[in-house]
């Protein structure tokens, strides 16, 4: 029928008929459909769109609500705007800098001219549900990016003024909530009146906004304490002003204008100092015969504990790796999922009491022979390989148990050192926009598992979910353990990443549901100028993704 499209939706199987120009929020209401939570935002042809989208041609739709990680991005982008609107109609004058994803919440830098207090934090709680309240529209705008430009210049909003001169592109969109603008890289919701779970408290000297839990819309997200992982984001955005380098149209201008080689040099020696630093601290603490490093997937944990090891040998230590592969459990022993399948994540897939036996062997003056596991019979075997430790010597255990209490249940603490490693991505798209450090990690993941292993990025992105089940389940819980924390990201590394990442993104098929995670991370990484690996040094963390490392893994 002439002026109508053709909507296939996903979520109840039905196909229906709707005017052309009717919105995603039409469609779901032609559609009657239930969700408990309502949506906030859709798939549509698989590409993530706000319920603002109009349509105009055929398409298929899945709607998303807040327990999607998609939905819940959305959700808090808007939460975002509404906590930037209520800051600057009580202050002004002041800055504020949202994004450093800590104790399952966000802390944001706000900066008044003098101290923030529990009174400020009220204050902008209580005008955060005014604007709740009043269900305001958030608009999304279409105009030339000279125009955005201009505009965002005159709000003093310098940050997304650099990061759109720096893109190139003609036409831009931008949001409006009442009289305030801002500009955010994905789909915000239609209105704040759906905004009603939400928290916000002092916090240092800065803001945390409590977002709602994903199992539960209903309630917030617990807070669960994560003072050095916070101190680390500290430590480096407190580095990043100091240099004047936080945002990425800070970081593109420096690359245009030919000052990258810099960065580079600094951004590895700051690694490097952090490093030694700490084979400096082990070798201060003589009794230490056991460093434990462990850390999410794609952390480069493989490639920090080699760098780790050169600096030990260099203070007359000398390391000896132990995988902890060859300690898996007979495959028949290994426990199973919910779904019936072999768990290899688990602990338990591990033989923690012949381990423990061994390390205890070890650190009495023991000689041991080193169990392998034989991956084709799943099963362990005798090496062959005898070790007994001397004076100079420390074990590396790298993996992601190890800082698991129980896997080194028997070691006293004295002989012990724990390091986390992750990357913990600190430089921002601009002041209201931050940079997941998931998509940095699975980004990594993709180009490795492609180069090295023969995966495509669709089979990376499918079994991502799985991958941060099982981070969540045995590894975060574990972090604030550590004696030292190590962040493994580099302020350049998204646009040397985008060079190898784009290509493989773009061969996910657009008809697969994976597709709408390809499109979000290219469209991502688009914000960065793309820079050449040649000016990264070969012992580089990054090598360890992008290839051309001088370490044999």
């Amino acid at each position: 029928m002439i002026g109508e499209v053709k909507i296939r939706c996903k979520n109840n199987k039905k196909t229906i008929r709707i005017a052309k120009g009717s919105t995603l929020w039409d469609a779901y209401h032609a559609l009657n459909l239930q969700m408990p939570y309502g949506p906030v935002s859709a798939k549509v042809n698989n590409k993530v769109e706000g319920l603002h989208y109009r349509f105009y041609y055929d398409k298929d739709v899945e709607f998303l609500d807040v327990t999607s990680s998609s939905g819940m991005r959305t959700y808090t982008r808007s939460l975002f705007f509404v906590l930037a609107k209520a800051v600057k109609d009580l202050y002004p004058d002041s800055s504020l800098r949202i994004g450093t994803p800590i104790s399952r919440g966000y802390y944001c830098d706000l900066r008044l001219g003098r101290t923030l207090t529990e009174d400020d934090a009220t204050a902008i709680r209580s005008r955060m549900k005014e604007i709740v309240s009043q269900n305001i529209p958030f608009r999304r705008i279409q105009c030339p990016t000279e125009e955005a430009i201009e505009m965002f210049r005159s709000q003093g909003m310098t940050s997304k003024v650099k990061l759109l001169e720096s893109l190139g592109d003609i036409y831009t969109y931008y949001y409006q909530l009442d009289d305030m603008v801002d500009y955010f890289y994905g789909s915000l919701l239609t209105s704040t009146g759906s905004l009603n779970v939400f928290d916000i408290e002092k916090y240092h000297d800065g803001l945390f906004l409590r977002v709602p839990s994903r199992k539960n819309p209903l309630e917030l997200e617990d807070f669960i304490p994560q003072e050095k992982m916070f101190e680390i984001f500290q430590e480096h955005h407190r580095w990043q002003d100091i240099v004047g380098l936080s945002t990425v149209g800070e970081f593109n201008k420096i690359c245009q204008e030919g000052h990258i080689s810099d960065l580079i040099h600094v951004a590895e020696a700051l690694q490097e100092k952090k490093i030694v630093r700490m084979a400096d601290e082990i070798q201060a603490r003589s009794k230490i015969k056991v460093i434990l490093i462990a850390g999410p997937s794609s952390s480069g944990k493989t490639t920090f504990s080699k760098r780790l090891s050169v600096q030990l040998m260099a203070n007359g230590i000398r390391p000896y790796p132990i995988s902890l592969d060859d300690y898996f459990v007979n495959r028949v022993d290994t426990p199973k999922d919910e779904n019936g399948e072999y768990d290899f994540e688990s602990l338990y897939a591990l033989d923690i009491p012949f381990f423990n036996q061994q390390l205890q062997q070890l650190l009495s003056g023991e000689e041991v022979e080193l169990p392998r596991y034989n991956f084709q019979t799943g099963e362990r075997e005798n090496s062959g390989k005898k070790l007994r430790l001397s004076n100079d010597m420390v074990l590396i255990l790298e993996g992601i148990h190890a800082l698991n209490p129980e896997l080194t249940r028997l070691v006293e603490d004295e002989y012990k050192y724990r390091i986390y490693v992750s990357a913990m991505t600190t430089i921002l798209l601009d002041e209201h926009n931050f940079i997941p450090t998931a998509d940095n990690r699975l980004l990594r993941r993709i180009i490795r598992d492609h180069k090295y292993r023969g995966c495509s990025a669709l089979e990376t992105i499918r079994r991502w979910p799985s991958v941060r089940r099982g981070e969540d389940k045995w590894i975060y819980p574990f972090q604030e353990e550590a004696d030292a924390m190590f962040n493994s990201a580099l302020l350049f590394e998204l646009a040397v990443i985008r060079n190898q990442a784009l290509p493989l993104l773009e061969r996910v098929p657009e008809n697969l549901p994976e597709h709408s995670e390809a499109y979000r991370l290219s469209k991502f990484l688009k914000y960065f100028v793309p820079m050449p690996d040649d000016m990264i040094p070969h012992t580089s963390l990054l090598r360890e993704f992008v290839g051309g490392s001088s370490f044999h893994y």
